[in-house]
């Protein structure tokens, strides 16, 4: 099975990216006997985004796309529970596109569920001393958006492969503020690794039962 990992280029004045930082440590991996881990760099652009990803997606042919971005402030892997359909953030992408109020696609849901699955990731990481909990916030700069178009594009493919996002907190070397929450890129890298695995084991499900149905 193949895994594709998308992780974001810096931003906002920073030199690091913590999503990419860990997703291409990861790039090549045999992360088990049957579990193959690709990765892919995306710009910080509401424009290229999202379409870098399915770009690569074309060229791997994954059976699971995690796309993994930054967010900081928080103090634990999270995977998102569900994207929504809205682009409203105060702050530029790398482009100098600023997005105000704007629907990601206007005859969308409000919102898209992730098919990661994303108990089993917290349970899992949790159980590995890994801080992780579920979001049911994606904000509302590019990382919900690629997550939006990413689903959106999952449902139109009508093709069973399992899908979603993960934020991940700062590196320690991001922070600027006495006891601001990081993670260290070595548990981040495994918290990703591991999260490849259980949602590479997902897919294998869904497959098998679609099969004996």
């Amino acid at each position: 099975m193949r895994v594709l990992l998308s992780g974001f280029a810096p931003f906002g004045g920073s030199e690091l990216n913590p999503s990419w930082e860990a997703v291409r440590r990861l790039d090549g991996i045999q992360a088990t006997d049957t579990v193959e881990l690709f990765a892919t760099k995306l710009p910080v652009s509401y424009r290229e985004a999202a379409d870098r990803l399915f770009a690569s997606a074309r060229v791997i042919c994954p059976d699971v796309i995690i796309a993994v971005g930054q967010a900081g402030g928080r103090k634990a892997i999270t995977p998102e529970l569900y994207a929504t359909n809205m682009s409203d953030s105060e702050n530029a992408d790398n482009e100098g596109v600023v997005l105000s109020g704007q629907r990601i696609l206007e005859d969308g849901p409000q919102h898209y569920g992730s098919s990661l699955p994303v108990h089993d990731i917290v349970v899992s990481l949790t159980e590995l001393g890994i801080p992780a909990e579920l979001s049911e916030n994606a904000g509302s700069f590019v990382c919900n958006h690629v997550f939006y178009k990413l689903m959106h594009e999952l449902q139109k493919s009508g093709k069973p492969i399992v899908g979603g996002f993960i934020h991940v907190p700062f590196l320690p070397e991001q922070i600027t503020v006495d006891d601001a929450p990081s993670l260290d890129i070595d548990l981040l890298t495994e918290a990703i690794r591991r999260t490849a695995i259980i949602s590479a084991n997902a897919f294998s499900q869904i497959n098998d039962l679609s099969k004996s149905i």
